[in-house]
């Protein structure tokens, strides 16, 4: 039997347009062929499986070998097998049934994914590594015989008797001058490892050397030689192929070290396993996160049919899971995703849905079931909750139940357990309930003490995120406002009906307006007297809370570009009822502009605004006055 012929195709250029496309991901032409291998594998073991094939099944396995001197690699298999028929009907055909529409549309396409699930070019990224592919495979149905197909990347085929023995199929790639790298043992084993390493059957990479025991010695020690054994280089049952009831503790535990070896453990995991309206299987872990919010994209794997199809998941986990670590296999997400599919299709919108309300409801569970070891977990889980709640309305509505807020006694409330415990001190003389907060509680330690003095509680919010969640808060708890400590000084900081009265005249005011703004040498201070505690400090630096928010989240990105331009601007309050400003007013010459500047640079210091020379001033100052 010989036989020669053309692809079926309208154009001879395809092959030079297939590897300019496709060149960047060359490397996909073994998780295809593997992948093949593997179908035609399971194949054969349901149709014994249906009693439509009588033969023996045997052990299923895909077996991966590389000759360097021949240089070729070869992809075996024991599965359905092809004859000349088939391959004419599989290979020359179907798979490039779009080809003359694929040249027309996608000749200017750069997602080289998209044109291989669009137009089945699977087995022919085969032509990326190698200028010429050769099958010999053998049919599993009686009588058939062994056939040989073979195309030197040009339309033209060659299909002859071939010479396989056993049921199945080899494709074997000469590989060009150009994908020499391929034939390394080490970076075919870097690409199955990526790829394959869950595959449902056994793929042989080689072999590799193992102790087994070998009886005892003389002195009754157990003794042991070495062998050679299969690489078997993948798990075939991976643990979200399994139901949950199944598993242990350890289990996920071992699951995860195998994924990323030199992590932390994680806090917990969830199970996901869903078959309707989609399929989906795989389990999310939680990582431990530093409060720096250090964003570890690329953590969660996508896989289909348990071949791995890429770790950018942004188009199907929710944004704020981007943070999680794990594994989410789904048949209903083809292997060679591309971004737009992603974003059209259906079951994809539903596929992140269902996990955020899955992490959600696990979430929910954890607060129900042990309140104190989610408290336990929270300064690690906060970050997920809250960015959740700014970035999904759906999981807002869940977590407001087991979002919690911590203040600067280590004590954890949620949302309406707070409000109702701030709510009689700390609500204004327009009915709003005022939150104060500090999100650098050691440098605003003087601004904390000051609130706590008026029994005013004073929430910690020191993570990067808070910006935000502080805005959303505002929009979503009615009549709630929610300040930085240091805003203004404690006495304003909740509006009262009750006022402060001064003991100055208003000649004295503007006396001591005058005598502090001639001591100011830092620009952007403003400086009014007002009418405090005697106890209260006698010169705070405030910046207004409306404006700090603005810059900081400028700062951060946020849009607020304007604000960020906007120099600095600080409230120097001075509290007239002190007994300092009284004697900076009796004062005279250098003993009062002294005083003034010293007032001034103490505030400075207590927000950390004083250094270089004014700090050096401010020092001999101080011992000049000792």
């Amino acid at each position: 039997m010989q036989e020669k012929g053309n692809i079926s195709i309208h154009t001879e250029n395809i092959f030079p347009i297939i590897k300019k496309f496709l060149y960047s991901d060359n490397e996909i032409f073994l998780r295809e062929l593997v992948s093949n291998a593997v179908d035609a594998v399971q194949k054969i073991k349901r149709l014994g499986a249906l009693g439509q094939f009588n033969g023996e099944v045997g052990t299923p396995l895909v077996q991966v070998a590389v000759d360097k001197t021949a240089k070729t690699i070869t992809i075996s298999d024991n599965g359905l097998g092809m004859t000349a028929e088939e391959i004419k009907k599989y290979i020359n055909q179907v798979a490039f049934s779009g080809a003359s529409e694929f040249v027309e549309k996608f000749k200017d396409a750069k997602d080289a994914n998209e044109i291989i699930g669009k137009f089945g070019l699977g087995f022919y990224s085969a032509f990326m590594v190698a200028d010429l592919v050769e099958i010999q495979t053998l049919s599993y149905q009686e009588g058939a015989e062994p056939a040989r197909w073979i195309c030197d990347g040009s339309t033209e085929f060659e299909i002859t008797e071939g010479t396989k023995t056993t049921r199945g199929t080899d494709i074997i790639l000469h590989v060009n001058k150009d994908s020499e790298e391929f034939l390394e043992e080490s970076k075919l084993q870097e690409i199955l490892d990526k790829y394959a390493k869950f595959l449902p059957v056994p793929i042989k990479f080689g072999t590799k050397t193992e102790s087994i025991e070998d009886g005892e010695d003389e002195e009754g020690k157990k003794k042991y030689q070495d062998v050679e054994v299969d690489n078997i280089i993948n798990t075939t049952s991976p643990i979200w192929t399994k139901a949950p009831a199944d598993l242990s503790d350890e289990d996920y535990l071992n699951f995860y070290r195998e994924l990323y070896p030199f992590s932390e453990e994680p806090l917990f995991w969830i199970h996901l396993n869903v078959d309707y309206p989609f399929n989906l299987t795989g389990v999310l872990y939680f990582p431990k996160l530093k409060n720096d919010f250090e964003m570890q994209r690329n953590k969660i794997k996508l896989y289909s049919r348990q071949v791995f199809i890429t770790d950018e998941v942004k188009d199907i986990v929710p944004e704020f899971l981007m943070l999680l670590h794990g594994v989410i296999d789904s048949p209903d997400i083809p292997l060679n995703v591309s971004r737009s599919f992603l974003q059209a299709d259906s079951n994809v919108k539903k596929i992140n849905n269902y996990i955020t309300k899955k992490v959600a409801d696990k979430l929910g569970e954890l607060f129900a079931k042990d309140r104190k070891a989610y408290e336990d977990k929270w300064k690690d889980i906060g970050i997920f909750v809250k960015y959740g709640m700014i970035s999904e309305e759906k999981f807002y509505d869940k977590a407001k139940d087991f979002a919690l807020l911590g203040n600067t006694k280590n004590e954890l409330f949620t949302l309406p357990e707070y409000k109702e415990k701030v709510a009689p001190l700390q609500t204004d003389k327009n009915g709003t309930v005022v939150y104060l907060y500090t999100n650098d509680a050691s440098k605003q330690d003087a601004f904390i003490q000051s609130a706590n003095k008026k029994d005013y509680d004073v929430l910690v919010l020191d993570s990067p995120i808070d910006n935000h969640f502080i805005n959303q808060l505002e929009q979503k708890l009615e009549k709630t406002s929610i300040k930085r400590v240091d805003s203004s000084v404690a006495d304003k900081l909740i509006e009262k009906d009750e006022v402060n009265e001064h003991i100055l005249t208003d000649e004295q005011v503007k006396e001591v307006t005058t005598i502090f703004e001639k001591a100011i040498t830092k620009p952007g201070l403003q400086v009014e007297v007002v009418a405090l505690n005697p106890d209260e400090l006698p010169v705070t630096i405030t910046m207004d809370e409306f404006m700090r928010r603005m810059k900081d989240m400028a700062a951060m990105g946020g849009g607020m570009g304007f604000y960020g331009q906007m120099p600095d601007s600080y409230k120097v309050a001075i509290n007239g009822n002190h007994k300092l400003v009284s004697k900076i007013l009796k004062a005279e010459g250098e003993e009062q502009s002294n005083l003034a500047k010293q007032a001034i640079d103490l505030a400075l210091l207590a927000q950390g605004m004083l250094t270089g020379p004014e700090l050096t001033a401010f020092v001999s100052r101080s011992v000049a006055l000792i």
